[in-house]
């Protein structure tokens, strides 16, 4: 088979309303076996080799009691063998569930009870962290070692054929308190996801080299990793993040696509040797899971190779919106446009929709939303919102923000960290630009605290850079510029900001800290 004919071939399978991964997969393997499908620190897998290891691990997965619909539960850093049991346990019919390693043991107890796992994938440097007797109910196999545990060569699983209903994975919210809840996709809605994407690097011709560099627990990852896939395509699955090994990749591999999370630009931007490595190949980098400043997004347009697409939406689902910076310069203050498929509505607190331009509380919906948290039907419920008027579902995004007339989506702030003083709305993104004027102000950011006199009062937290004026002086220039309700009570300084595994900002722990430091 050529490979104009198994482009063309695979785009037409890949435009079915629904197919399997696993056959995709398998048809890329008879193609062309020799190709690398998967890379990380230690080695090479060629695409005939992962799928007779993929074969030989559902096998056994099946052998031990794995049944359809269960989970199997995955802790690590991302590596081969992880990528390799993710793929095995969807296909022997079970649900890949893959668990932060930054959770709490008493969160990852509580994750892999809630999955229904049997089976517990462990790597050795977590399990030493955990100790020998954590989890022993289930059936732990090191990661290291799932080439000897899996099925004798030449083994297969038996026959699964999905359905569009049955669980695919089970992704683990980044709560940092109670247990996280797990959100379950759907084969459809995973085929539905990125099965257009695949198709579109197919259409393109374009030669898929990704470069993974988020954690494979996270559905950030997803993109740089399922749809490249799903185009036959190389994947380099990075562990821990680093500027200097990320930067050798993408020049040695020629990686021609890419997802990082906005600290991970901003740490290329920053870094000294950024400028001595070719990047030419990059045709496509994606960027999601946080914040993605319009002065960011300016500098990666400048500096990197190829198109840069922001995603906007949330791991449950709901609108998706789109960016694509390098052909909207004048939007980069925006998270883009809902992408087709996706519909959206602005609503006020008493969930009527408000005019364009007014900010609201986003909702939205497409056919990329979650089954439903898993075991968690209140929450799922909480999750949503009914359209009265249609009886449609759609996802409450947590966010708030307002449309311009052109369609163009811009972020206000996070529904939850909106800041309710004397009765007024403030928005800290609003006070957060206003800090990030300053020049001595490198990153800022904005919670609100209890006050007994206004509810509560906007407190901001800045990382300076060297040379600065004090706190106190910065505050006293910002608040010179803004409205009286909206002016900080406190400003403090911080050397670095906390962040979650993927970059987003804890403004939990910001909001504790404030709350402490004011007595």
């Amino acid at each position: 088979m050529t490979i104009p004919n198994l482009s063309e071939t695979m785009s037409a399978k890949l435009s079915e309303p629904f197919g399997s991964y696993t056959a995709i997969m398998r048809g890329y393997a008879q193609a062309h076996p020799d190709k690398i499908a998967l890379r990380d620190e230690n080695g090479d897998l060629a695409w005939a080799e992962l799928i007779g290891l993929v074969e030989r691990l559902a096998a056994r997965l099946v052998e031990t009691g794995l049944e359809r619909g269960q989970s199997v539960a995955i802790l690590g850093s991302s590596s081969i063998p992880y990528a390799l049991v993710f793929l095995a346990a969807v296909r022997a019919g079970g649900v890949a569930a893959p668990l932060t390693t930054s959770a709490s043991p008493q969160q990852l107890a509580g994750m892999a009870a809630d999955s229904g796992a049997r089976h517990l994938f462990i790597d050795a440097k977590k399990s030493a962290e955990l100790g020998p007797d954590f989890m022993g109910e289930l059936i732990k196999v090191p990661l290291e070692d799932v080439g000897t545990w899996m099925a004798t060569p030449g083994a297969l699983a038996p026959d699964f054929d999905p359905a569009p209903g049955d669980p695919f994975n089970i992704i683990y919210s980044s709560g940092t308190t109670g247990i996280p809840k797990g959100i379950v996709h759907s084969h459809q809605m995973r085929w539905r996801q990125f099965g257009a994407t695949a198709q579109s690097y197919l259409a393109a011709g374009l030669e898929v080299r990704s470069l993974a560099s988020t954690p494979l627990y996270s559905n950030t990852t997803m993109v740089a990793f399922l749809a490249p896939l799903l185009s036959g395509g190389t994947v380099r699955i990075m562990g821990k993040f680093d500027c200097a090994r990320w930067l050798d990749h993408a020049a040695g591999d020629r990686a021609t696509v890419t997802m990082l999370v906005p600290v991970q630009y901003q740490r290329l931007m920053d870094h000294p040797g950024f400028d001595d490595h070719d990047l030419s190949s990059l045709a496509m980098k994606y960027c999601t899971s946080a914040p993605f400043s319009a002065e960011l997004k300016a500098q990666v347009l400048k500096r990197m190779p190829g198109g840069l697409v922001e995603i906007y939406s949330m791991t449950e689902g709901g609108v998706v919106c789109l960016l694509s910076a390098h052909e909207f310069p004048d939007k980069l203050h925006t998270v883009g446009r809902p992408a087709p498929g996706s519909e959206m509505k602005v609503l006020d607190d008493d969930d009527r929709e408000v005019p364009p331009g007014t900010p609201g509380n986003l909702v939205g919906r497409s056919q990329t939303m979650m089954s439903g948290y898993k075991n968690r039907p209140d929450k799922t419920a909480e999750a949503q919102w009914t359209d009265p008027a249609t009886g449609d579902v759609w996802m409450r995004m947590g966010d708030i923000g307002r449309v311009d007339e052109q369609g163009f989506v811009e972020l206000v702030g996070r529904a939850k960290d909106m800041i309710i003083s004397g009765g007024f709305n403030i928005y800290p993104s609003d006070l957060e630009s206003e800090l990030e004027r300053e020049e001595d102000v490198a990153e800022a950011a904005v919670v609100g605290i209890d006050s007994p006199r206004w509810g509560e009062t906007p407190v901001g937290f800045v990382v300076l850079k060297s040379g600065a004026r004090n706190p106190d002086a910065v505050m006293e220039a910002v608040n010179a510029r803004l409205g009286k309700t909206q002016r900080l009570s406190a400003l403090h300084r911080i050397d670095e900001m906390p962040r979650s595994h993927i970059g987003k900002l804890l403004k939990t722990e910001l909001r504790e800290e404030a709350q402490r430091r004011a007595g």
